[in-house]
């Protein structure tokens, strides 16, 4: 009789357990919808204007009944992206691809333009970017077949005006703004980023004359403008933005210049530098560093 009591009572246990309900994992949220690499998107409001996105970079092009003209081939680090956008275009259009706009010097908008020119663009920039250009010599970004000077240049084709405005240096010193008059829509890159912090571009940004550059392109007529990253929920820019980003560097000017003036640049201003206001804007982490290291160089170095 013990030990079939102690037989059952070591099998209690067992049976519990072999009775309990199998627990289920919970089940998983359902993965969101992964944004593509690249997309093409008509400008609301306008007949023949379209973005251009390959990952975090834009471009814009206009296609007319003459042609098209196109910008940035934003194809750095894409082997196939400059073919990539040709390809976008001919989804859009057959008409035959009359221009090419470098927005400025800088590969990670302009490299991929020889996908361009073997289709018989002619590509066009500020003189400067040739010279910039001339001595990198990369096989990806062919030199521009027709350059200017400060005074810009407009391009007419098949009713579209596109005017080529060179307002000082600012992001660098070959930046354009590229202006459609009857569509009050312009096409700024990198300089005024919209609604978020700028980062790692500045490394050859200029303090001064960047905040003179923002307020002649606010006297310009226009009402929205495409930027060359993305902005959230890739909304456009407005005026307004052109605004809150001088608003930002005025900020960050007169925090490191205190800074830079005590004589704590680099590492110390850095590690100081704050924009307080500022810390819920995408790209503040991340970028901050970017802005204080150039303002401590300006303020610290005068470079």
């Amino acid at each position: 009789m013990k030990y079939t009591l102690a037989c059952l009572l070591a099998a209690l246990p067992l049976v519990a357990l072999a009775q309990a309900p199998a627990q289920q994992p919970p089940a998983a949220a359902p993965a969101a919808p992964q944004r593509p690499a690249i997309a093409v998107t008509k400008v609301d409001g306008t007949d023949n204007v379209y973005v251009f996105r390959n990952v975090n970079h834009q471009a814009m092009f206009i296609v007319t009944p003459a042609g098209v003209i196109a910008t940035d081939p934003v194809a750095y680090g894409r082997p196939t992206g400059g073919q990539q956008y040709v390809d976008a275009i001919r989804s859009v259009t057959s008409q035959p691809i009359r221009y090419l706009v470098y927005s400025h010097h800088h590969f990670d908008h302009i490299a991929g333009g020889k996908a361009f020119k073997d289709a018989g663009a002619t590509i066009v920039a500020h003189r400067r970017v040739r010279e910039r250009l001339a001595p990198i010599a990369d096989p990806h970004t062919p030199l521009p077949d027709e350059v200017f000077g400060d005074e810009g240049r407009t391009l007419t084709l098949g009713g579209t005006t596109l005017e080529l405005r060179y307002l000082g240096a600012n992001h660098s010193d070959t930046n354009v703004v590229m202006l459609l008059p009857r569509e009050k829509l312009a096409f700024i890159v990198d300089t005024i980023p919209v609604g978020q912090v700028p980062g790692r571009g500045m490394i050859d940004f200029y303090p001064v004359e960047t905040e003179e550059f923002m307020r002649r392109v606010m006297t310009l007529d226009w009402d929205r403008y495409i930027p060359g990253h993305p902005g959230p929920n890739d909304r456009l820019g407005t005026k307004k933005d052109v605004a809150d980003q001088l608003q930002l560097l005025q900020a960050a000017s007169a925090e490191m210049k205190k800074l830079a003036q005590e004589g704590k640049c680099w590492d110390t201003a850095e590690r100081e530098f704050k924009l307080p206001g500022y810390e819920g804007w995408p790209g503040y982490a991340a970028n901050l560093q970017f802005i204080a290291r150039r303002y401590c160089g300006y303020w610290g170095r005068g470079t």
